[in-house]
């Protein structure tokens, strides 16, 4: 949880992801949307921000006979690309989706992790045209390997995980997803990020962000 500046005009911290950690420093990657990340859009080298965390948990680490698979939406890219930079040993493969090319971020980064990305965007202004989650379907189906050897990893807007929860069930594959959601006080007092999951509500800035999808309910 991030302030934007020392006043109280936006009162209210923003949540964002880890993006990088490297040498004692946190990255945040953002885009400006709103009055808040506007004003964060705005302040010079040297400033000083109010920072809470790390808050939630964490991607659980997949087992070594898991072939992992990383699905990212818009800025779902963030925190995965600090998962890709920590699981590039192993070899992931990274889906990503956008709206469109000017929205896709972060690729000449992953190349030099040695991770070639599927791309995907709605206008089909880069990569192949349409949803990422069609584009992955379409590989799976083509693949070579057993969907028994796989786990997914994914961030990003809610339809895009709803419908890869869907597609994880049907392959009996294992999911994990990091659910964007809107909070307040990021320590589970203010009950503001709430999730309907099997086993009740949980909050996303303590219990999450991230969960299994089949976990969720979706509808």
């Amino acid at each position: 949880m991030l302030s934007v500046n020392k006043g109280n005009d936006p009162l209210l911290k923003r949540p964002f992801s880890i993006h990088q950690f490297c040498n004692g420093d946190i990255k945040i990657l953002y885009r400006v949307v709103g009055k808040g990340t506007e004003i964060l859009s705005n302040c010079s080298e040297g400033s000083t921000l109010e920072a809470l965390g790390p808050l939630g948990n964490k991607f659980p680490a997949p087992s070594k006979k898991k072939r992992i698979i990383l699905v990212a939406g818009g800025m779902g890219v963030a925190p995965l690309f600090y998962l890709a930079e920590k699981l590039k040993k192993r070899g992931p493969v990274f889906f990503y989706g956008a709206r469109t090319a000017d929205e896709v971020l972060l690729v000449s980064g992953l190349r030099s992790l040695g991770i070639i990305p599927t791309i995907s965007t709605d206008d089909g202004s880069l990569g192949k045209k349409g949803n990422i989650i069609s584009v992955l379907n379409k590989s799976m189906l083509q693949g070579p390997e057993s969907c028994e050897n796989l786990i997914l990893y994914a961030c990003g807007p809610e339809p895009m995980l709803r419908a890869l929860s869907r597609l994880s069930n049907k392959l009996n594959i294992p999911c994990n997803v990091s659910v964007e959601q809107h909070m307040a006080c990021g320590i589970g007092t203010c009950l503001g990020c709430i999730v309907k999951t099997h086993k009740g509500h949980k909050r996303v800035c303590r219990e999450g962000p991230v969960f299994r999808s089949d976990d969720i309910v979706w509808d």
